[in-house]
Formats: C-alpha cells, sequence, structure tokens
C-alpha cells in the first residue's frame, strides 16, 4: 500500500523520500519496505527476470570461491561475474526477537522484532542503467534517481556481511546508508543499498524502529544476520 510521499529533514536541508517508502500494516503499525526497481526511460524496457533472495549461480570460469574470500569495497564491484545478481540471506528470521512476515515476495522479504521494528530487504535486476564509475557512484545514482533531492553528502559509507558461510573468516561489502532526521511522532528509518554496476543488480535494505534506540539495536541485528551473498558455483 503506497504511502503519501512525506518530507523530512537532513541536516539543513528537507528531503522527500518518494518511491523509497511503501508503508504496509503489520500487526497493526505502519511499517516501512522499499522497492528499487530503477530504468532509465531512454533504455528500451528489459525482460523482467524472477527476483530472488536465494543464493545466486554464476557463469563458469569465474572464481566465484576468490570474491566470496575477500571484502568488496565500492571499488571491487568489478570482480564480480557480468549480469550476475548478488543475492541476500535470511537469518534475521532466526535472530532473538524477530521473525519473518513476508517470504520473498516480489523479491522482498520483512522481518519485525518484538520491539515493532521492520527490517524489508530486496534484490533487484537489470538495474545496469544507473551504472557511472564504480559502485559508490552507481549507488549515489541510485539514490538520487529515487528522490533527485538527495545529495551525495546525506549518504554515508557503511558495511554489512559479505558471504553467508559462517565457518568462513569474516568479510564486509560496503554499501551507502540514509538515515534521516527523526520527524515529530514518526519513526526512525535508515536506507541502506547498494548498486552492483558490473552484475547489473542492486540490494536495498531497510530498518524502520519506533525510536533511535531501537533503531541502533536492529541495525546490529541486520549487521550480522543479514549478509550480502556474492554469486556461487
Amino acid at each position: 500500500m503506497p504511502t503519501a510521499d512525506k518530507a523530512v529533514r537532513v541536516g539543513h536541508r528537507r528531503v522527500t523520500l518518494k518511491a523509497l517508502a511503501v508503508g504496509a500494516a503489520v500487526v497493526g503499525t505502519l511499517l516501512v519496505g522499499c522497492s528499487v526497481d530503477v530504468r532509465d526511460p531512454s533504455v528500451p524496457e528489459p525482460v523482467q527476470s524472477p527476483s530472488t533472495l536465494a543464493t545466486p549461480t554464476i557463469t563458469p570460469g569465474h572464481d566465484a570461491a576468490a570474491v566470496a574470500a575477500q571484502d568488496l569495497p565500492f571499488s571491487a564491484g568489478g570482480i564480480l561475474a557480468r549480469g550476475v545478481p548478488v543475492g541476500l540471506a535470511d537469518g534475521l528470521k532466526e535472530a532473538p526477537g524477530w521473525k519473518q512476515v513476508k517470504d520473498n515476495v516480489a523479491g522482498e522479504s520483512q522481518y519485525l522484532k518484538a520491539d515493532g521494528c521492520l527490517v524489508a530487504a530486496k534484490v533487484r535486476g537489470n538495474q545496469s542503467a544507473l551504472a557511472k564509475g564504480d559502485d559508490r557512484e552507481s549507488t549515489v545514482a541510485l539514490f538520487k534517481y529515487l528522490d533527485p533531492t538527495i545529495l551525495p553528502e546525506y549518504l554515508k559509507t557503511e558495511k554489512l556481511r559479505w558471504g553467508g558461510d559462517p565457518d568462513a573468516p569474516a568479510r564486509t561489502v560496503e554499501v551507502l546508508a540514509l538515515e534521516p532526521a527523526v520527524p515529530q511522532g514518526g519513526r526512525a528509518t535508515a536506507i541502506l543499498a547498494r548498486l552492483f554496476a558490473t552484475a547489473g543488480s542492486s540490494v536495498y535494505v531497510s530498518v524502520s524502529c519506533p525510536d533511535a534506540a531501537s533503531l541502533g539495536s536492529a541495525r546490529g541485528d541486520v549487521a550480522k544476520f543479514l549478509p550480502v551473498l556474492p554469486p556461487s558455483n
């Protein structure tokens, strides 16, 4: 159920998060999920492939193990297989206090915490129209496509876990995060995303909580239990 566009303040500017916020009534509480289905009007609409949160496969000859065994800063996005999407794990449903309330519906899964926090996680393909330089520039372009009033300085570099093997050494993947100021009487929200230009896909995670304290705790859970999954053989 789409929500009306809402202006929030980031620093000294007002930012409208149009196309970022999609409301869902869960347990009587207005919670937030989003879509990053990005298309360039000047490019013919691509044939849509199913979105999935499962571990993807890649073309033969790509060294998937080497990719999974190293950190993935923005500058390293080119080591991914071309045109093969990354994935997102679903371990948050097993985390203490969390339960899954939407399971891969149109590529999106949602997780609700006992304190009222909601996480929406989505993978999208066919995102190469926004590719600009390295993955950081491409991710800035993604945010600006969704809302032209978002400036690069609003976005902070953060990290999620890279790879879903709990026995492997911990690796990280860089993402950009937008955390608007909490409006009067509103929910505390953080949006984390990355556009993988070579892979032609994006990952998107929104975290919406009753207050800033619960948001911080929920973001810690996301970093621990919701890793980004590299393509694998």
